[in-house]
């Protein structure tokens, strides 16, 4: 199994540099706007859908009994808000469905 690369908010920047011909300021702005958009949506406690790729939504968890796994001895683990990304059909078709 060989290993797994990471695309980061620099290598989303180069991409735009080049797809867009802009500057890096130009594409390092959009790459934050973008982002900053989605986590401001996100805090008001909307939900943020993008067509095709997939949709991210706030989730409330409920507190639990877990387990530590070095010692087996049962602790609470508190309620908490997690992110929820779901895909979009022709994101899905694009890397599930075409083996």
């Amino acid at each position: 199994m060989e290993a797994m690369e990471t695309l980061t908010k620099a290598d989303l920047s180069k991409h735009l540099q080049d797809r867009l011909e802009v500057g890096k300021k130009e594409a390092d702005l959009l790459v934050n706007v973008f982002l900053d958009s989605i986590i401001h949506a996100l805090r008001k406690g909307d939900g943020v859908e993008l067509r095709g790729f997939g949709s991210f939504r706030l989730r409330d968890r409920k507190s639990r009994l877990g387990r530590n796994p070095r010692s087996g001895e049962n602790i609470a683990v508190p309620a908490k808000r997690v992110v929820y990304f779901k895909l979009g059909k022709e994101l899905r078709s694009k890397l599930i469905d075409e083996k």
